[in-house]
């Protein structure tokens, strides 16, 4: 049988140990496995073995118990005073104590004096903190690409404090900021994860509003269907708060990736222009031939040829004059971004000789969108050339090649999309 002897005096833990527990991200095992480990470490120190103590945390309020277990033994018989207590001894805490029952003692943190409190103090602290920092790395080690919403707190010269629902302090630099971004405290903002830090055995969390990955995550909430997995975002290019180009792909033939990225009279793009403060977003159809990815990306200029030395990545693209100008757009924005999207270096001329001469597109620069079987069937009839095909009937291409009238509609969709109506 067990019986308890319970200090009067008792040092006010909670308002010691009670701010310990607004720690954030430390959860309360983690917190409890601390506290004891520390208490455990001031009791050895100060009785030489904490075997025969036990602690009880309560990370609620902060609070703390240490119970010291001694057995009751004849007296003259203590051997060790840290386990053993002599029977004299017990009978004037309680009278009816009787030899080999144990004796529970509360031992408070007067115990061990100011100084070993203080410095008990302080090793929590130490190891709380780098518990959290810890925590707050891993965290947002693993939220990399993911758009937060935040506070902004602090502006600075050169970057801005955002506190996050937590409150935990993440960083955007100035370098990271659309260029007409502006902010003042107390407004809430949205950026992407770009990187997190350890700078000082702190986590510096670095977020983006100009990173091709805060488009990309954009698109993902705006477009059921990249979330979905339905389209992929293959290729972005950006100059942040200007324009942007995002090559995406459908790997369902029923879904329209651009029509769907677009939306519904713009419905879906429109959110994410105003996000980006009206950065103009071209989207267009991914195709890993380079030659139809480079015409696609110089959108909204018609190419009239390229040359293209895939081994120093370059393309040499001719256009009728009166496109020159938008190839290269505004300041030259148009053709870099197109550059950046194809990861070819771009040259753009003027075809004086070919001015002309129709605008046309070899049929096997479609080999990425039509099957090649059905590429040769064209072929085999003459139709070498997109515009050889659009220029017969439904009916004339049922009839000489014996596809689907459906399969026709689907040919003539993929290849009128790359013409104005007025060149078809």
């Amino acid at each position: 049988m067990a019986k308890t002897r319970r200090k009067a005096k008792n040092i006010d833990l909670v308002e010691s140990f009670a701010d310990f527990k607004e720690f954030k991200n430390i959860d309360r095992p983690t917190m409890m496995r601390v506290l004891d480990d520390v208490f455990r470490t001031l009791l050895r120190k100060k009785y030489g073995s904490d075997e025969n103590f036990d602690i009880i945390v309560n990370t609620e309020k902060g609070d703390l118990e240490i119970w010291r277990r001694r057995e009751i033994v004849t007296d003259g018989e203590v051997i060790d005073p840290n386990k053993e207590v002599a029977f004299s001894e017990a009978i004037q805490i309680e009278e009816d104590y009787e030899i080999g029952e144990e004796l529970y003692e509360e031992i408070t943190l007067l115990h061990f004096g100011r100084r070993a409190i203080l410095a008990a103090r302080q090793t929590l602290i130490s190891r709380i903190l780098e518990l959290e920092n810890d925590e707050l790395y891993k965290k947002y080690g693993d939220r990399v690409g993911e758009i937060v919403t935040g506070e902004v707190y602090q502006i600075w010269k050169r970057e801005m404090l955002v506190l996050d629902d937590d409150g935990n302090e993440l960083i955007l630099p100035k370098s990271e900021q659309i260029g007409s971004d502006f902010y003042k405290k107390g407004d809430t903002v949205r950026s992407v994860v770009k990187k997190v830090e350890m700078r000082n055995n702190k986590p510096r969390i670095i977020l983006s509003r100009t990173d091709n990955m805060f488009l990309a995550k954009l698109l993902e909430l705006e477009v059921p269907e990249i979330f979905d997995g339905l389209i992929a975002v293959r290729r972005i290019a950006r100059e942040p708060g200007d324009r942007a180009k995002v090559a995406v792909e459908s790997f369902d033939d029923r879904v329209d990736p651009v029509g769907a990225c677009v939306g519904m009279k713009g419905s879906r793009i429109h959110g994410i222009v105003r996000e980006l403060r009206n950065e103009n977003i071209d989207i267009i159809n991914f195709t890993a031939n380079t030659r139809l990815l480079i015409q696609r990306a110089l959108t909204p200029a018609k190419v009239v040829y390229m040359e293209v030395d895939e081994e120093i990545k370059r393309a040499s693209v001719y256009l009728k004059p009166d496109q020159v100008s938008l190839a290269i757009g505004k300041g030259g924005v148009n053709i870099r971004l197109a550059s950046k999207l194809t990861k070819y270096e771009i040259d753009v001329f003027r075809d004086s000789e070919g001015e002309n001469e129709e605008y046309d597109i070899d049929i096997e620069e479609f080999a990425d969108e039509i099957d090649d079987w059905i590429i040769k069937v064209l072929q085999n009839i003459g139709c070498d050339t997109a515009k050889s095909v659009l220029d017969l009937s439904v009916e004339e291409l049922v009839r000489r090649t014996d596809l689907e009238e459906e399969t026709i509609h689907e040919i003539r969709n993929i290849l009128r999309s790359e013409f104005d109506d007025e060149e078809i």
